[in-house]
C-alpha cells in the first residue's frame, strides 16, 4: 500500500516525512495537510488512503466528515450573518425567538451565550439511543423536544461547559430567524457568495455525487462502515443536518472561508461580505482570555495546536480527526483533516500528533525555512 505523499506537485521534507509516518504508524488512514501565510500557499497534500478496506488513495479533494468543524463553519458564520443583517442579535435570548423556551430557566439564554458555551447546557446526551426508535420524519421535532426538556448543567452565564446541545439550539434558531434549515441558508446565503463550493451537509434521502469520501466508523449500531454518511450519531439520526456536526468539505475549502474570515478582520483585500466589526467582535478574544463566539482557542497547557500560535489564535477540532487553527495577526491557517476514526473511534493516536505536527510546522515558518 503506497502511504506516502498522493499529490505530485507537494514539497517533499520533514512535515511530510511526519504526516507519512502519522498513516505508517496507524494515526490515521489517510489525511490532507494545509498550511498557508494569509494568501500563499507553503503545504498542500494528502496522504495514505480513504477506507482500509477498500483502499484508494486519499487526494486533495477527498471529501472529510468536518465533524465539530460544523460548529465554527456552519452554525457560528450563519448567525454572524443574521447579527450582520440586523435579523438577530447576540443578546436575543431563546424566549424571543423559540416559543417553547418561554418558560423555564432555560428562557433567558441569549445568542452569546450559546456560541461562548455558557449557556449551561450540558456536553452531550445520546439521544440517537431512544429517536431511532421513531419513524425518521419525527425525529427532529421529537430532538427539539428533549432539548427544551435537559435540565441545565449550571446556570446560564456562570461558567464554560462545551456542549454539543447548545449548538443543537442554535440549529433551531438559524432555523427559525433565517427561514430555511440550516444547510439551506449556508448554500444561499454564505458560501456561494464567497466562492467556497466544496463544504457541505449530506441529507440521508438526497443521493450525493459529490465525489471520493474519506470512510469514517465501522459504526456498531448502524452495521456500515460510514461513507459519505455524517458518523455523529444525533447528527445522523436526524436525517445528517445539524448545529452541531453534519459539514463535509476539503481542507481547500476550510481554508478558503478562513481566508475569506482573516482578510474581513484585517481589512486586507476579500469579497467583503463580511464586515470587519462583525468578525472581530466573534473572532478577537479580551485580554482577560474570554472565549471567542463559535470558535475555539489554544488551551493554556498542552494545547492540540503545540506551543507557538500566539494568544489570538481560533481553531477548533472535530471528533472524527481534523482540526484548523488561525493565527489572527499573521495569518497563519493550519487545516488538517484526518478520519482517525475508521475504522474505531478508539483511536486517539491523533492527540499526541497533533501537537507534534503544529510544532513543526509553527518551527518552519518562523524561521522563514520551509522544505
Amino acid at each position: 500500500m503506497n502511504v506516502g505523499v498522493n499529490d505530485a506537485d507537494a514539497r517533499p521534507g520533514q512535515v511530510a516525512d511526519l504526516m507519512q509516518s502519522g498513516v505508517e504508524d496507524g494515526v490515521f488512514p489517510g489525511g490532507v495537510l494545509l498550511v498557508a501565510r494569509a494568501a500563499r500557499v507553503l503545504f498542500h497534500a494528502a496522504f495514505g488512503v480513504t477506507n482500509r478496506f477498500a483502499p484508494r488513495p486519499v487526494t486533495r479533494t477527498t471529501f472529510f466528515d468536518l465533524a465539530s468543524l460544523t460548529k465554527p463553519l456552519a452554525t457560528t458564520l450563519a448567525v454572524l450573518k443574521l447579527v450582520q443583517d440586523g435579523r438577530l442579535s447576540l443578546e436575543t435570548s431563546l424566549a424571543e425567538v423559540l416559543h417553547p423556551f418561554r418558560e423555564g430557566a432555560k428562557t433567558l439564554i441569549t445568542v452569546r451565550q450559546l456560541l461562548a458555551h455558557t449557556s449551561g447546557y450540558p456536553a452531550y446526551r445520546p439521544y440517537f439511543e431512544s429517536l431511532a426508535a421513531h419513524p425518521p420524519a419525527a425525529r427532529q421535532r421529537l430532538l427539539r423536544q428533549m432539548l427544551v426538556k435537559e435540565p441545565l448543567a449550571a446556570s446560564p452565564g456562570d461558567t464554560v461547559r462545551y456542549s454539543d446541545l447548545g449548538f443543537m439550539v442554535l440549529n433551531w434558531v438559524v432555523e427559525t430567524v433565517g427561514g430555511s434549515a440550516l444547510d439551506r441558508f449556508l448554500a444561499a446565503e454564505i458560501y456561494p457568495c464567497l466562492g467556497v463550493t466544496d463544504l457541505f451537509f449530506v441529507r440521508h434521502f438526497e443521493n450525493c455525487r459529490r465525489g471520493v469520501f474519506a470512510a469514517t466508523e465501522d459504526c456498531p449500531w448502524r452495521h456500515a462502515v460510514l461513507e459519505g454518511r455524517v458518523h455523529d450519531d444525533n447528527a445522523y439520526v436526524v436525517g445528517g443536518v445539524e448545529g452541531h456536526a453534519g459539514l463535509f468539505g476539503t481542507a481547500e475549502a476550510v481554508y478558503r472561508l478562513l481566508l475569506e474570515l482573516w482578510r474581513s478582520l484585517r481589512g486586507c483585500g476579500g469579497s467583503g461580505f463580511f464586515e470587519a466589526r462583525q468578525v472581530a467582535r466573534f473572532l478577537i478574544r479580551a485580554p482577560s482570555g474570554e472565549r471567542t463566539l463559535g470558535f475555539d482557542t489554544p488551551a493554556p497547557q498542552n494545547a492540540s495546536c503545540g506551543q507557538f500560535f500566539p494568544f489570538q489564535t481560533v481553531g477548533h477540532l472535530g471528533f472524527t480527526g481534523t482540526s484548523f487553527w488561525m493565527d489572527l495577526d499573521a495569518g497563519v491557517i493550519v487545516v488538517l483533516l484526518t478520519n482517525r476514526v475508521h475504522p474505531t473511534r478508539q483511536n486517539t493516536a491523533i492527540k499526541a500528533f497533533r501537537p507534534r505536527l503544529h510544532d513543526l510546522v509553527m518551527q518552519k515558518i518562523l524561521q522563514n525555512v520551509w522544505n
